[in-house]
C-alpha cells in the first residue's frame, strides 16, 4: 500500500491538473459487495442507461475483481468514480492527492465485515495468530477496532498477511490460515464451514465502515449532469430493493454467487439508505466528522495517510455544512449532499 500511495502522488498530474473538462462519456467501477450489488444491475438491466439518457450522456459500468485496483484504477484517472469505503477513499485517491467527493452515501456495514478464527475462541484467541486480511483496508481497521476492544493491539498478534478478497475463501480453507477478517458475500461463504468463528463484526462498530460512490470533484464540478443521472438511476435501484422486488433482488444475489434467501441475509446485515432523505441525514450528521477523525488517525498510524503525511490532519475533509476536520487548506475528500438532496426533492 505505501508502494500504492507513491504512485497515486505520481498520477496527481495527470488526475488533478485543472484539465477537467465538459464531456459526454463516463465510466465508473464497482467490485463485489451486497451494499454494491445495484451497480452491476444498473448496468445489466438498462437502468443507467435511461438515466444518462435523459440527461444526454454515457456512463459506462465497469466490474473489477479486485477490490484495491478498482481504487487503484480511479486513482490513476482511468475511471471518473468507483464504488469504496470512506477509509480508503481517504487513503488511496484523497491521501494521494485526487480531490474526490463522495456523490451517493449508500450504506454503511452493520456485520457485514468480520473476524472469523478456526475453532472455539474469543478475540483474545487470536494473540500469537497470523491474521489474514486485505492490509490498510477497512478489514485492517475493524481489526484494530475489534483488538482494542479486547484490550489488544497488533503487535499482540503472529502478524498480518495481505490477502486479496478474491483469494480470501480459498486461502481459509487450507490448513495454514487460522484467522481471517473479510467482508460479504466473502463472511456469509466462510462461515458456511463448520469450523468458521466470527468474533467480531461491523455492528459493533456501527456507522464507522461507510460504503460510497465516489467521484472526481473536477469532474462532477464540470459535468453536473453525470452526477444527475448516477444518482437518478441508483435511486431508482433503491425503490425496487426497498420494495422487495424478488426479480431485481434474485439478480444481484446470482450475480453476487449467492440466491435470493443468502442475499436478503447479507442485505440483512447492511443498514441501506433506501431513501435519499436518510442518506442525506446521515451524512449530514454530527457523527460523521468524528468517525473521518478516527479512521484519519488510524491511517496516520499505518503510515498510509499520504506520502510523508505528518499528521493525522493531513488531509482536509469537507462536510455538507462546510465545516472541515483536517487541513482546510489540502481538502481532498468531501461529502456532499446536493445530488442526493435532489434526489429526495423529486428534482432530477
Amino acid at each position: 500500500m505505501k508502494k500504492l500511495v507513491s504512485l497515486t502522488a505520481a498520477a496527481l498530474c495527470l488526475a488533478t491538473s485543472g484539465m477537467a473538462q465538459e464531456k459526454t462519456d463516463f465510466k465508473v467501477a464497482w467490485s463485489i459487495y451486497v451494499g454494491w450489488m445495484p451497480w452491476g444491475y444498473l448496468e445489466e438491466s438498462g437502468i443507467m442507461d435511461k438515466w444518462a439518457d435523459k440527461y444526454g450522456i454515457d456512463v459506462e459500468i465497469v466490474q473489477i475483481n479486485d477490490y484495491i485496483e478498482s481504487i487503484n484504477q480511479y486513482t490513476a484517472g482511468q475511471f471518473d468514480g468507483v464504488s469504496a469505503t470512506n477509509m480508503d477513499t481517504l487513503s488511496i485517491p484523497s491521501g494521494g492527492g485526487v480531490d474526490t467527493t463522495a456523490l451517493i452515501v449508500g450504506d454503511y456495514s452493520n456485520g457485514n465485515d468480520a473476524v472469523i478464527i478456526k475453532g472455539e475462541g474469543d478475540l483474545a484467541s487470536l494473540v500469537d495468530k497470523p491474521v489474514n486480511l486485505v492490509e490498510l483496508s477497512v478489514s485492517h481497521y475493524l481489526l484494530a477496532r475489534g483488538l482494542d476492544s479486547a484490550g489488544l493491539s497488533e503487535a499482540d498478534l503472529g502478524g498480518v498477511i495481505n490477502t486479496s478478497d478474491a483469494d480470501m475463501i480459498a486461502a481459509f480453507a487450507t490448513d495454514d490460515v487460522q484467522a481471517v477478517v473479510t467482508w460479504n458475500p466473502l463472511v456469509s461463504s466462510i462461515l458456511e464451514d463448520p469450523s468458521a468463528n466470527k468474533l467480531f463484526d461491523s455492528s459493533d462498530i456501527p456507522g464507522e465502515i461507510i460504503d460510497l460512490m465516489v467521484v472526481n470533484t473536477e469532474t462532477l464540478a464540470a459535468n453536473p449532469d453525470f452526477g444527475k443521472a448516477m444518482v437518478g438511476a441508483w435511486y431508482e435501484v433503491m425503490g425496487l430493493m426497498a420494495a422487495g422486488d424478488e426479480e431485481v433482488l434474485t439478480a444481484m444475489a446470482e450475480a453476487s454467487g449467492t440466491d435470493l434467501a443468502g442475499y436478503k441475509a447479507q442485505l440483512a446485515s447492511t443498514e441501506m439508505f433506501y431513501d435519499p432523505a436518510e442518506a442525506v441525514a446521515f451524512t449530514s450528521s454530527a457523527e460523521l466528522p468524528k468517525t473521518m477523525v478516527s479512521v484519519a488517525e488510524f491511517l496516520f498510524d499505518k503510515g498510509i495517510l499520504g506520502e510523508g503525511a505528518p499528521s493525522a490532519d493531513f488531509v482536509g475533509v469537507a462536510y455538507p455544512d462546510g465545516s472541515t476536520t483536517g487541513d482546510e487548506n489540502n481538502v481532498m475528500f468531501r461529502f456532499d449532499t446536493t445530488y442526493m438532496q435532489m434526489a429526495a426533492d423529486g428534482a432530477l
